[in-house]
């Protein structure tokens, strides 16, 4: 890793018993998906993708 640090936390849990992983962003939005390759492009897309929870848009 390159740079200095963030502060920003992306987490990806495991769902035991499946294939489906759970990640939570720094801004707090939530996402599933089985594939770890587009759980981390959605993660470092931010903002893109990651609407507020109840956002209507």
């Amino acid at each position: 890793m390159s740079g200095s640090p963030t502060g920003e936390v992306y987490r990806i849990d495991w769902l035991p018993g499946t294939d489906v992983l759970h990640g939570t962003c720094h801004c707090g939005r939530e996402h599933t998906s089985q594939d770890p390759i587009k759980m981390w492009e959605w993660m470092l897309a931010h903002p893109n993708g990651h609407e507020p929870q109840g956002h209507d848009s």
